[in-house]
């Protein structure tokens, strides 16, 4: 029946074997997908019209990608986790960095040299988190959230992985100062020093501040992509890197709220592992407002459009900040996973309000001031 297809349960061990194949029944299954992935196993669908062509699916529970390879007339297996770069660090990059171009020359900007300061940005961050993930693999084992990174898993060897991201790295070095300016290459390798030196082996393991310093890391984007434009650094740039500094505790305390066991595990002293909720949601507001502030500052370089966002957006973070300070005061349950994710929307809206704001060549709220 080609509704009901044939389906078959495995188990695939730490080196991609499949050590379990046998047949299970499952009720409700559509054809839409041809794996369904769990935390430690996956579900194979033979699906009659093509039993040999595996695809892709992504799930909010595990996502990794799905690598087959076939010897001698049968299907071998692989589960292989994506975020050995941490491609959704990567995200942040882009949204931060195309804005931060845009409004360093107002109206017009070369495509081309988005393009070259993007693909070394995200050289940068790539090699930048594979030397993260390869000095934490210790830590990584232990954590349920990072259990399944290719390190963690023993599915790369640490020297491989440590190769890569040193050639990542030199790579963006060469690339931004081919491409762009050696300004926005020293910045790059300062950045990647950074995270990896100052953060990951100085401070991550030591201070419970340690994403506040080690976040300034994730603010180079914008003065990466500032100085590629400019060939310097000026107030604006410094602004938005306030924004992400500011931002970056509230986001990642959130998170470890969430899984503050796992960071107790591991020996992380993250804020949430040695304070108590009430004083990690006190500093979670502390530092929302102190976003929100730095995004007001910048608003007498852009126009209207992104002036009303910035208000708007800062409004409804604070919102949600204080209704889980609130929340946690009264002994109430309360789900911080929710500002985390929502934090990530609310950057999103203001880089993009910048983006659009600076690409329109609105007036700015400065020049408006003094007509």
């Amino acid at each position: 029946n080609l509704f009901q297809p044939h389906v078959t349960y495995h188990r695939v061990d730490a080196n991609g074997e499949l050590t379990v194949n046998r047949p299970l029944e499952v009720k409700a299954l559509t054809m839409m997908h041809d794996f369904a992935l769990t935390e430690h196993h996956m579900l194979f669908v033979l699906d009659p019209l093509r039993p040999n062509i595996p695809t892709f699916l992504r799930t909010r529970s595990l996502e990794q990608s799905l690598s087959y390879q076939a010897r001698n007339g049968s299907t071998r297996f692989a589960i292989v986790p994506r975020d050995g770069s941490k491609p959704r660090v990567i995200e942040l990059l882009l949204v931060t960095t195309i804005p931060a171009m845009l409004l360093a020359h107002r109206g017009t900007v070369d495509p081309l040299l988005i393009a070259n300061t993007l693909f070394g940005g995200i050289l940068a961050a790539a090699g930048a988190n594979t030397l993260n993930c390869v000095a934490d693999a210790d830590i990584d084992k232990v954590m349920k959230r990072t259990a399944r990174r290719p390190l963690a898993t023993a599915t790369v060897p640490r020297t491989h992985a440590l190769i890569f991201g040193l050639a990542l790295s030199v790579g963006s070095f060469f690339w931004l100062w081919w491409t762009t300016n050696m300004l926005s290459a020293h910045l790059a390798g300062l950045t990647i020093g950074f995270y990896v030196f100052i953060y990951t082996l100085l401070l991550k393991r030591r201070t419970s501040q340690n994403v506040v310093w080690g976040g300034a890391a994730g603010c180079m984007p914008v003065m990466i992509g500032w100085s590629a434009v400019t060939g310097t650094i000026q107030w604006p740039a410094l602004v938005m890197f306030l924004i992400i500094f500011f931002w970056t505790p509230p986001h990642t305390w959130a998170l470890a709220m969430k899984y503050k066991d796992d960071y107790k595990a591991a020996g992380v002293p993250m804020l949430p592992v040695v304070a108590t909720e009430k004083q990690v949601t006190t500093q979670i507001l502390v530092y929302t407002w102190l976003t929100v502030l730095a995004t007001l500052a910048l608003v007498p370089a852009t126009g209207w459009l992104y002036a009303a966002v910035s208000i708007l957006a800062g409004a409804w973070f604070l919102a949600m900040a204080h209704q889980l300070h609130a929340g946690v005061r009264r002994g109430q349950p309360v789900k911080p996973l929710r500002l985390f994710l929502q934090s990530n929307n609310y950057l999103a809206a203001v880089f993009l309000a910048l983006a659009v704001d600076s690409a329109l060549d609105l007036p700015t709220i400065a020049q408006l001031w003094t007509r």
